[in-house]
């Protein structure tokens, strides 16, 4: 038993390496080539288009993870059930569902090693792949930015710290502009809201702090013409899949705490946990469906599987612009597709025939 089940699972950890691997390349070369126009011929060289390319490895690893999965469990289980293997391992007195639980923890190794990925990986790669690809383009750096909050130059030179931008309603919390002098700090504008008005912003609840003339002024509004528009902060910004689960949450606490709520924030924050969670359910998926019946050649194995998965990303998928929407709580638009293919699976696998 011991020796199949090593045989076995060395069969699907080759396959599902080629699979994960190779196609997560090959979508990586795919985005190069697809931005490669954009990119500035005397700007880059091979090895900065290379370090892309690795860099947007990890994104892609994680949207193919289930896929390879299901294909690898698929393939490996119905070429044992074509060769007759199965009903050997019954015969001889083995318990199919006791004989696949190194699969199972298989399945559950590799959704913390997708949780992971989607965790610390993903993020930092991504950060680094837009940090390659703006140099790529010949753009520099000008801004920092984490969890909402936001480092830049206005259009004057000056320091401009954003506390917190809510795109949604054009809007920030909190900023303060550090006014320079010829060699030290000349004034300091601290404000509680800026609201973009179409053509600039107006500040309200201004704080002047005139460090040569020592006074503090106070002034309800003030008209702001050094920051750039709405649009631009956006670019400036991480993205959901440029965040951790971490600086997602604290960025959605500081919305709610600003008195706004996200409600694509919350669902992405939900989709990031439940996502990982796909894996252990496809291998179940996988092993259940192939040890029940002979799916034929490699070939179908591989579509049945891509079908399946097909059927899976659009329901996850419409499940989440519902939450999107508004119209499904974000807890029930991440995890619905999810649990109603692990109810299935498990069915499948509680119910193998012994």
């Amino acid at each position: 038993m011991k020796t199949l089940q090593r045989l076995y699972l060395k069969d699907f950890f080759i396959m599902f390496c080629m699979i994960t691997l190779g196609l997560s390349m090959i979508f990586s070369l795919l985005d190069v080539i697809d931005k490669i126009d954009d990119f500035k011929p005397d700007a880059f060289s091979a090895g900065q288009l290379t370090q892309y390319l690795l860099y947007s490895l990890p994104k892609y690893l994680l949207f193919l993870l289930p896929v390879s999965v299901l294909i690898s469990s698929l393939f490996t289980f119905s070429q044992a059930s074509r060769r007759f293997e199965m009903p050997v391992i019954k015969a001889a007195g083995g318990q199919l569902r006791k004989f696949f639980y190194p699969f199972v923890l298989t399945g559950i190794f590799i959704s913390l090693f997708s949780f992971f990925t989607n965790e610390v990986l993903a993020p930092d790669f991504s950060r680094r792949a837009i940090a390659i690809k703006n140099q790529l383009k010949g753009k520099t750096k000008k801004y920092a930015s984490r969890e909402g909050s936001i480092w830049l130059k206005s259009t004057t030179g000056d320091p401009v710290k954003i506390d917190l931008f809510v795109f949604d309603k054009q809007l920030v919390h909190g900023i303060d502009i550090f006014v320079l002098g010829e060699n030290f700090l000349r004034e300091r504008i601290s404000a509680e809201k800026a609201a973009w008005n179409g053509t600039l912003w107006t500040l309200e609840n201004v704080t002047q702090y005139h460090f040569e003339r020592g006074t503090v002024t106070e002034l309800k509004t003030l008209e702001y013409h050094g920051l750039e528009s709405p649009e631009i902060f956006a670019e400036k910004m991480k993205k959901p899949e440029e965040m951790s689960i971490a600086e997602l949450y604290n960025y959605s606490e500081r919305l709610k705490n600003a008195g706004f709520r996200n409600v694509r924030l919350a669902v992405d924050l939900h989709s990031k946990i439940s996502f990982p969670f796909i894996n252990i359910v496809m291998m179940i998926l996988g092993i259940s469906l192939s040890s029940r019946k002979q799916l034929g050649s490699g070939l179908i194995s591989a579509g049945f599987a891509l079908l399946i998965c097909l059927f899976y990303g659009f329901g996850y998928t419409f499940m989440l612009s519902l939450g999107y929407a508004g119209i499904m709580t974000p807890v029930i638009a991440a995890w619905i597709t999810p649990f109603l293919f692990a109810g299935l699976s498990l069915y499948l696998f509680l119910t193998l025939p012994e």
